[in-house]
């Protein structure tokens, strides 16, 4: 029982050891981040652009679509008698539709988009889907804002 703890008492002080010795070698740039702020990506943009210029507006949520209100009602209706468990945090299941809507935009195939969606709503509440509940969800994600 010695032997072990000493070889446990010496692993754990070289690993303090290296980790020490990694510290040393860090590059500590407190004292240069201080002296000269670096600029930010908005404050490039705007020196690059030219003043005639218009700003584009850029897409809310990165491209993907995003349902109003009426439209969140409706998924989250459609998915609920698809599986009750779908919609167990309302907010994710929103979430992984518009990542489902994303793929039927960027027009992957339907087995793709039904494989990926099937992979996006299992697990937690919903431990696992079938193919036909999967193509379920796309058309619920279709009829309710993807179009």
């Amino acid at each position: 029982m010695k032997r072990k703890t000493r070889n446990w008492v010496i692993g754990g002080a070289a690993l303090f050891v290296i980790g020490a010795v990694g510290s040393l070698f860090q590059d500590d740039d407190s004292s240069e981040a201080e002296a000269k702020p670096k600029p930010s990506v908005t404050e490039s943009v705007k020196k690059e652009s030219k003043p005639e210029e218009k700003p584009s507006k850029p897409a809310a949520g990165g491209g993907i679509p995003s349902p109003d209100p009426a439209q969140t009602a409706r998924l989250i209706r459609a998915l609920r008698t698809i599986e009750p468990g779908l919609v167990a945090k309302e907010d994710r299941a929103v979430d992984r539709a518009r990542n489902v809507c994303s793929d039927i935009k960027a027009d992957k195939g339907t087995a793709t988009v039904r494989a990926n969606a099937k992979l996006r709503y299992e697990g937690g509440t919903v431990p696992s889907l079938t193919d036909e509940q999967a193509g379920q969800v796309v058309t619920a994600v279709r009829s309710s804002f993807c179009n």
